[in-house]
C-alpha cells in the first residue's frame, strides 16, 4: 500500500510539474472570462452579442410600478437581479480597467469591458430615478429557486424592490455609488457626458447612504437569505468615499475617510476576506494608495493605519502573518464551502495591485515574519490563477471553457436547459427541473469564461448540477479576474500604478494642474470646417505644464442637425499630435466609437484629445442620412 501511494504520488508531482512548465494562455483566459458577462446580460440583447444561444428576457421588469428596470445582470444561476452583488461587480471590474485599462487594450479586451461595464451602469441609473430612491432587487430568491426556466421565459415574480427615506439601505446605496464612480473614471475619456452622469448619480447616491442610514437587507428583507449584509453599511461607506475621492479629488471625501476610518472600522479591522459583503480590505488597499500617492495631508496618520491592515492581509495571504489565511493541500485560499473562488480571484486581485503600488514606491511589503518582495505578492496572485486554470491536483480548469478538463455539468438555469433559439418548447417551472435539472450530461450551452465555486478545502471537486456550492458561477467570481489575467499577461515587469499612465482617465494624472499659460494656442478654439447640416465645435477645456511643455485638452463636439439618421461617419483629423478618446480610427480617418452606429437625429457625439499644439483641423470627410 505504502508503495502504491508513493507511485501515485510520483504521478501526481509529475502531472503538477508538466502544467507548470507548459504555462497558461492568460490572454485567452481573459478573453473568455469577459465573454461570460454577455451569457448574465437581461434585457434587451444588442445586435453585437457574442453569447449566440441566449436571448431578451425580463423585458417587462418594472412595467407594473412605471419604472423601466429592463437590462442589469442575473448574478449566477438563477434569473434574478440582485443589486449589491451586482455593484460590487462593476466597481470591480472598473477597478480591473483603471489599473490594468492598457493591458486589456493591447490585448484587444478593453471595449468588450468597457461593454461589460455599461451593461452594469445603464441599468443602475434606470435604478436610481431620484436622489433618494434605489430599486434594490428585481424578482426573489425563494420563488426563482422553485423553478428550473431559461430566463426568456420565466414565469417567476418580478417584483422589484426599492430602498428610500423610510427604506434605507446603506450598504447596498454606497456601493452602487462606489460602482458609478468608478465608472466615471472609466468613461471619462471615451463618453464626458456619460462620465459626468455616472459621477451625478454617484454624489446622490452617497449623500443618500449617508445620510439614511441603515442596512439593505432590513429594507429588502427577501435579500437576507441569499446577499444578506452581514458586515453592515460602514465598509460601504469608506468603500464609496474612497472612489468619490479617486473620480473627483474632492478633499469632502479625503476627509470623510479620515474623520470617519477609526470609528467605521477601516483601520481597526483586519481582514481575511474581500467580497460582495466585506468591502474592509479594498477600502484598505485605496486608501494605502493615496497614502504613497502623499495626498494624505493632515490625515496621514490615519491613513498609516489603514495601509498597517491592508498589509497585514497580504502577509496573511503569503503566510507571513501572526494569523494567515487556510489554504488547501494544493495551495488554494480557503475561506468557505460555498463558492470559495470568489474570495480568490478578489484577494488575488488586491495582491496584484499592492504589488505595484510596493513597486512603485520603492518599498517592500511588511510583515510580522520580516520584510518581503513586492514580487512575491505577484507570485501569489499567479499561483492562484494557475491554480484557477489547471495547475491543481485535479488537474482540472475551473473556468468553462478553458482547457480540455472544465466543467460540464453547471448549475446555471440558461446553459443547462437546450437554448430558446433552438427549441421554443415551453419549459415549465418544476419541468425544468425533471427534464434538465436532473439530466446527467453535459450542458447544451457552454457557458464560456464563467468561473466556478471551485473545490473543497481539500483540493475535492464534483461535477455535478445539482452541486451548487461548486458549480455555481457568479459575475463577481469574474470581475476582479479581469484585472488579475491583464497585469499577469505582462509577466513580471515593474508597473506604476499608484499614478497609472496608462488608465482610462480624462489626462495624465502625473500631471499638476497649471494656472492657463501665457502661451496659448496660435489659433483660437472655432467650429472646425464640416459640410451642412453636421456642425463641429471645438473648444480647450483645460491646460497644464509639464516638463516645461504646455499641454491643452480640446473637446470637440459633433452635432447632428438633420432630421435623420447619421451614419458611415468618417471624420478626417489632421495636425493631431496627442491621444484621441471617443472615435475609432480606421485606416487615416476616423468613426464612430465601438459602442455607437448612429447619432440620431438632433443628437450630439462629444470626443476628446490633448497634445501641445494648436487645435487639430477636424472635418468631416464622408457620411450618409438614412
Amino acid at each position: 500500500m505504502g508503495s502504491s501511494t508513493s507511485t501515485i504520488s510520483v504521478l501526481l508531482f509529475l502531472g503538477l510539474v508538466q502544467f507548470a512548465v507548459s504555462g497558461h494562455d492568460y490572454k485567452q483566459a481573459l478573453s473568455k472570462s469577459i465573454l461570460f458577462f454577455e451569457a448574465q446580460r437581461s434585457g434587451h440583447l444588442p445586435p453585437n452579442q457574442r453569447v449566440s444561444w441566449r436571448s431578451h428576457s425580463g423585458l417587462n421588469d418594472g412595467k407594473s410600478i412605471g419604472v423601466d428596470l429592463v437590462g442589469g445582470y442575473y448574478d449566477a444561476g438563477d434569473n434574478v437581479k440582485f443589486g449589491l452583488p451586482m455593484a460590487f461587480t462593476v466597481t470591480t471590474m472598473c477597478w480591473s480597467i483603471i489599473e490594468y485599462g492598457g493591458q486589456l487594450a493591447s490585448n484587444g479586451e478593453l471595449g468588450n469591458a468597457i461593454d461589460a461595464i455599461k451593461w452594469g451602469t445603464d441599468y443602475f441609473i434606470k435604478a436610481h430615478p431620484e436622489p433618494n430612491v434605489l430599486y434594490g432587487e428585481v424578482g426573489d430568491g425563494k420563488s426563482d429557486h422553485y423553478c428550473w426556466q431559461r430566463p426568456e421565459e420565466m414565469t417567476t415574480d418580478r417584483r422589484a424592490y426599492k430602498l428610500d427615506r423610510n427604506n434605507p439601505g446603506s450598504d447596498l446605496a454606497g456601493e452602487t455609488a462606489a460602482a458609478m464612480a468608478a465608472a466615471s473614471i472609466v468613461f471619462r475619456r471615451s463618453d464626458p457626458s456619460y462620465s459626468a452622469e455616472l459621477l451625478r448619480h454617484a454624489h446622490e447616491l452617497f449623500e443618500f447612504a449617508d445620510k439614511y442610514r441603515g442596512k439593505y437587507d432590513s429594507s429588502i428583507t427577501v435579500a437576507q437569505k441569499y446577499y444578506g449584509s452581514v458586515s453592515g453599511y460602514n465598509d460601504e461607506l469608506l468603500w464609496a468615499a474612497a472612489w468619490l475621492y479617486q473620480a473627483t479629488n474632492d478633499r469632502y471625501y479625503l476627509d470623510y475617510l479620515g474623520k470617519n476610518g477609526d470609528s467605521m472600522g477601516g483601520t481597526a479591522w483586519s481582514m481575511r476576506e474581500f467580497g460582495w459583503d466585506v468591502k474592509y480590505a479594498g477600502v484598505q488597499t485605496l486608501v494605502a494608495k493615496i497614502l504613497m500617492q502623499g495626498k494624505a495631508g493632515e490625515h496621514t496618520a490615519v491613513f498609516e493605519r489603514y495601509q498597517e491592515k491592508a498589509e497585514q492581509f497580504m502577509c496573511s495571504m503569503l503566510g507571513k502573518s501572526t494569523k494567515n489565511i487556510q489554504k488547501t493541500p494544493g495551495g488554494l485560499i480557503f475561506r468557505q464551502r460555498w463558492n470559495n473562488m470568489q474570495f480568490v480571484t478578489s484577494a488575488s486581485f488586491l495582491a496584484a495591485v499592492y504589488s505595484d503600488y510596493l513597486s512603485s514606491s520603492k518599498r517592500n511589503l511588511r510583515c510580522s515574519q520580516g520584510n518581503i518582495s513586492p514580487s512575491k505578492l505577484l507570485d501569489f496572485s499567479k499561483s492562484q490563477v494557475d491554480y484557477i486554470l489547471g495547475d491543481n491536483p485535479r488537474g482540472t480548469s475551473y473556468m468553462v471553457g478553458y482547457g480540455h478538463n472544465y466543467p460540464r455539468q453547471v448549475h446555471h438555469r440558461g446553459s443547462s436547459i437546450v437554448s430558446f433559439k433552438v427549441d421554443q418548447k415551453f419549459v415549465t417551472c418544476r419541468g425544468g427541473y425533471a427534464t434538465w435539472y436532473s439530466r446527467k450530461a453535459s450542458d447544451p450551452n457552454v457557458l464560456t469564461g464563467a468561473l466556478v465555486g471551485g473545490p473543497d478545502a481539500y483540493d475535492n471537486f464534483a461535477d455535478n448540477r445539482d452541486n451548487y456550492e461548486q458549480t455555481e458561477p457568479t459575475t463577481y467570481n469574474n470581475a476582479p479576474l479581469l484585472g488579475v489575467l491583464a497585469r499577469l499577461i505582462s509577466g513580471p515587469t515593474d508597473f506604476d500604478q499608484r499614478l497609472p499612465g496608462v488608465s482610462p482617465t480624462p489626462s495624465p494624472v502625473i500631471i499638476k494642474p497649471a494656472p492657463i499659460p501665457k502661451r496659448k494656442p496660435t489659433t483660437p478654439p472655432a467650429p472646425a470646417s464640416s459640410p451642412s447640416p453636421i456642425t463641429i465645435s471645438q473648444k480647450m477645456t483645460s491646460s497644464w505644464i509639464n516638463e516645461g511643455n504646455v499641454y491643452y485638452r480640446y473637446s470637440t463636439k459633433l452635432t447632428n442637425r438633420s432630421t435623420k439618421r447619421l451614419k458611415n461617419l468618417k471624420i478626417s483629423i489632421t495636425k493631431l499630435y496627442g491621444p484621441i478618446w471617443g472615435v475609432t480610427k480606421t485606416g487615416n480617418s476616423y468613426g464612430f466609437p465601438s459602442w455607437m452606429k448612429y447619432l440620431p437625429a438632433g443628437k450630439s457625439m462629444e470626443f476628446v484629445y490633448i497634445h501641445s499644439a494648436a487645435p487639430a483641423n477636424v472635418l468631416v470627410s464622408n457620411y450618409s442620412l438614412e
